[in-house]
């Protein structure tokens, strides 16, 4: 069974021998983002007795839950000068794991005088139907409340509640969001255009599915960041799998790799240790922010072994200077969290994101198969997942020529490094559908809290967004003021 870190969209392969190694969508690397600094008491947390079922009249489609949602009231400057709303769309974790490091918001709320909400999804964090995680997670006739389309409508719903108690009418709301958030965050101006003046989707793959992104875009991504930090690197790590197979099948193979990697217990198949470097690679490719740059950290650390050094050694001086100095690696005992169990029912259902690796990545052959994958998650939840579901709600194909006749106001930002770039949206669609990319950003990085050690280029990336919806918002209240605004 495949077992990653923390916050992984895991799907273990209980039907089949195939192993569904999906990459995270988070905007933050959990495994080395600081998320236990205290948050500010500026934060105000508030439930709203949000419903169930927003598509259907049956009688339990009524019933509500309480769904979480925190404000920030610090720099708003008020609802009769109409201030603007920063909505963040939470996704797959709580709300908690984003505030602190998430830090786009609170880094501009004073120049935009901006109220900042904060919204969690439905079925994470503390915004749990049914009363307990236990009961809404416990078949599918619970878990058929949650998918994208309830939240969306969740989010509708909590804005609406806010701009009404708080007197904002006429406070224009932009939302934002990063990976699956900044899909939410799309989704939503296209949905709800009377709610939200426009939106910043960060790190969006919202055309990795039904076949419109190549399935072996994200591992090339992947590799290209590893081999232009060091072709000997690339190298190392492409060769490194036979050899890891080759010791694992001697009779005492796995105790030696359990030894060479300090695995904290020992390694019941090579599939375990290479399940933990695949996820290892990716996520540092995925998140390769600056200035720790964690893809040259396992390369420098790779190239830099000892004279004489195999590739198996080499590649675990890798995992040292990744992890940093633990007593042990590979944890194959951690508990599955909130995001492992939810994300595993959204790729069953309605998140259907083909990954496969290609011939020329340095990563071993993998092909999704969809027909195994419905066998895995009809065993699992005795449902199908809708492959074709997010392209006939959302669109998705011929994008350029769709989108452009009917959608405004919306940033798709992109780091060409990070490998879900490849199902984002990379070119202008229209005056107001704007592509922004940055040759050397990565996962989200434009959302993430300002550093004084960001590069020129992330500070100018930055201040483009911000100057596009100053402009959004200054074109509304120029409309708002106009005499035949109706």
């Amino acid at each position: 069974m495949m077992l990653l870190p923390c916050l992984l969209l895991i799907l273990s392969a209980c039907v089949s021998a195939t192993q569904y190694r999906i990459p995270r969508l988070s905007p933050t690397d959990r495994d080395s983002e600081a998320l236990s600094s205290p948050l500010s008491d500026d934060f105000k947390t508030f439930y709203y007795n949000q419903t169930l079922d927003h598509f259907n009249y049956r009688p339990e489609s009524y019933m509500t839950f309480a769904h979480r949602y925190i404000i920030n009231f610090k720099y708003w400057g008020g609802a009769n000068s109409s201030a603007p709303i920063l909505a963040y769309l939470g996704a797959e974790g709580p709300l908690d794991n984003d505030l602190n490091v998430v830090g786009f918001s609170t880094d501009n709320a004073a120049q935009f005088g901006a109220l900042l909400v904060y919204i969690e999804h439905r079925y994470y964090g503390k915004s749990i139907p049914f009363g307990s995680r236990e009961v809404a997670l416990k078949n599918a006739s619970t878990l058929g409340y949650f998918n994208s389309a309830q939240a969306i409508a969740d989010y509708a719903d909590v804005l609406i509640h806010v701009k009404k108690e708080l007197h904002a009418k006429d406070s224009p709301v932009i939302v934002l969001g990063g990976s699956y958030g900044g899909m939410l965050a799309a989704w939503f101006r296209l949905k709800y255009p009377h709610v939200a003046l426009g939106a910043l989707a960060s790190s969006a793959p919202i055309l990795y599915f039904d076949n419109i992104t190549p399935h072996d875009a994200y591992y090339s991504i992947a590799t290209k960041d590893f081999r232009d930090v060091s072709e000997s690197c690339y190298e190392t790590i492409r060769d490194s799998w036979s050899k890891i197979e080759t010791i694992a099948s001697k009779p005492d193979g796995l105790s030696i790799l359990s030894k060479e990697f300090k695995s904290c217990s020992p390694l019941k198949n090579s599939a375990q240790l290479e399940d933990f470097l695949w996820s290892m690679y990716t996520v540092a490719a995925q998140y390769d922010h600056p200035p720790r740059y964690p893809v040259t950290i396992i390369c420098d650390a790779i190239d830099g072994a000892s004279s004489g050094s195999g590739i198996v050694e080499r590649i675990a001086a890798g995992v040292f200077a990744y992890k940093g100095n633990l007593s042990c690696y590979m944890n194959q005992a951690r508990d599955e969290t909130e995001t492992d169990v939810g994300w595993r029912w959204q790729r069953c259902s309605e998140m259907v994101m083909p990954l496969s690796t290609g011939n020329d990545t340095m990563f071993p052959a993998y092909n999704f198969e969809l027909g195994s994958f419905i066998d895995y998650c009809n065993e699992l939840y005795r449902v199908s997942p809708r492959p074709h579901w997010v392209t006939t709600y959302y669109g998705g194909h011929d994008i350029k020529l769709i989108l452009k006749r009917f959608g405004s106001n919306i940033i798709f930002s992109n780091g060409l490094r990070d490998p879900y770039s490849s199902g984002g949206v990379l070119h202008n669609l229209s005056d107001s559908l704007l592509a922004l990319h940055t040759p050397n950003g990565s996962h989200c990085l434009d959302i993430l809290r300002a550093n004084e050690t960001d590069p020129k280029w992330l500070v100018e990336q930055r201040e483009t967004e911000v100057n596009i919806i100053k402009g959004w918002i200054s074109t509304y209240y120029a409309d708002l003021g106009s005499p035949n605004n109706i």
